[in-house]
């Protein structure tokens, strides 16, 4: 099976949850003999990333942005573009704010969404073109629902099947101003119907956008999120250093000033004298101020030789930094569609705290590696639970073993990439007996 993965890219600056999710997805679907390729927009992937197996970055974000802000420029020469889109430059502009949030980002997200009658018609010939030319896919899938205004030309002229994934659309849209916000959701509500079928990532999220986007239970399906077991080493979190860990995006958002907050009060307590905190997932430019106000809280509070930031996060750092902690802890302030960082740190038999917010207690209920902790997700609320399981090594041991089982057997790639073809093969089943019955 040929299989065309489109995949906007993070640039490699901070832990991209999406990102990983289709890396992981796509290596399993190359390891069961399919022909993939991807796709990538906007922005690089992860450097591991890069090789024989992708495309050519398409709707280079810097060009995006200034033809949707210059239209003179979209008559410049083509060297224009070729520069703009250009690996220095794009790496350049993804440690930049305004590539990776929406503010100031209304007018094109709906452009976007508006396909071959939004400004970006050329790029999505050329995206195309190009798939024709090079791959000629027997199935394209889509990372996220911002890409629904690719599906219409892409089913037109490929015809084949169109899947997209979901997976915490509305982080993005629901900061809008309500006018941009109301016309986003429209828009996706309306280019439903170019596509086949919707894989969400939780039970939780499906539901969601069931409301959102007015979908038929028989439109959408859940494949939860997985990793490789093989590709991470298991060690009982007993075992281990007294480290509490956070692995993602360092920023407001994911909470990282909450557990800062916890991880003071809890400094404050006897017998947390050696514990420590490690923190990775990298940064834009939005994130280096708020960043700063941390470490002055930190040293503030005379604990800053108990905290580590380390810069690197690629998937050889991410081992190393997850044989160094007992718990992981990303307070998420409203919660996620998913949260795959909890399960590489369950992968390696490492307990997790969450809120309980989102999919977080669908995810560790099906596992059993972890806790969350009901309330507000304020400081207090985590700092009591993860004292509850630092103080207690029996319930660590146990949560350590549940969590590394809970991966291999329930989110293990492996298994969902092989759900996921079965997906595939039904719907280009349905699409070739309604080609015979046309014809």
């Amino acid at each position: 099976m040929r299989i065309a993965h489109i995949i906007p890219g993070s640039g490699g600056s901070f832990y991209c949850g999406n990102c990983l999710r289709d890396s992981e997805l796509f290596k399993a679907l190359r390891s069961q003999g399919n022909d993939a390729v991807k796709i990538p927009m906007y922005l690089p992937l992860f450097s591991h990333d890069a090789g024989r197996d992708m495309a050519p970055v398409f709707y280079g974000a810097v060009s995006l942005y200034l033809k949707q802000m210059y239209p003179a420029l979209r008559k410049a020469p083509k060297w224009v573009d070729r520069l703009l889109n250009s690996r220095p430059v794009l790496g350049f502009a993804a440690g930049k704010a305004g590539s990776t949030r929406a503010s100031g980002l209304e007018e094109m997200t709906i452009s976007m969404l508006m396909g071959e009658e939004g400004q970006q018609k050329e790029e999505l010939d050329e995206m195309i073109s190009w798939l024709e030319d090079h791959f000629n896919p027997d199935i394209v899938h889509i990372s996220n629902a911002l890409l629904l205004g690719l599906a219409r030309k892409l089913k037109e002229r490929l015809k084949v099947p169109v899947v997209c994934s979901l997976q915490d659309e509305h982080i993005w849209v629901d900061p809008m101003d309500q006018g941009s916000r109301d016309k986003v959701w429209a828009l996706m509500r309306e280019k439903v119907r170019d596509i086949d079928m919707f894989i969400a990532v939780s039970d939780y999220y499906s539901a969601f956008m069931k409301e959102r986007l007015q979908l038929g239970g028989e439109r959408i399906r859940t494949l939860h999120l997985g990793v490789d077991p093989d590709d991470y080493h298991y060690q009982n979190a007993t075992h281990k250093e007294m480290n509490i860990g956070f692995l993602s995006r360092l920023n407001k958002s994911n909470g990282l000033d909450i557990l800062v907050d916890a991880f003071i009060i809890l400094k404050k307590e006897s017998g947390n004298e050696k514990t420590g905190l490690l923190l990775t997932g990298g940064q834009t430019g939005d994130d280096r101020a708020f960043i700063r106000e941390q470490k002055q809280k930190l040293a503030a509070a005379g604990i800053d030789d108990s905290v580590e930031f380390i810069h690197d996060f690629d998937h050889s750092k991410r081992k190393e930094f997850l044989s160094r902690i007992r718990l992981l802890s990303v307070p998420v302030r409203e919660g996620e569609a998913f949260g795959i960082y909890l399960i590489e740190a369950m992968a390696c038999g490492i307990p997790v705290v969450q809120p309980d917010l989102g999919a977080f207690p669908e995810i560790i209920g099906n596992t059993g590696g972890g806790i969350t902790y009901p309330g507000s997700n304020n400081p207090a609320d985590l700092a009591d639970a993860l004292s509850g399981i630092l103080s207690d090594q029996k319930r660590t041991d146990e949560m350590s073993i549940k969590a590394r089982e809970g991966v291999i057997k329930g989110f293990n790639i492996r298994k969902i990439s092989g759900e996921l073809t079965g997906i595939y093969r039904e719907l280009m089943a349905v699409k070739h007996k309604i080609a015979e019955y046309a014809g």
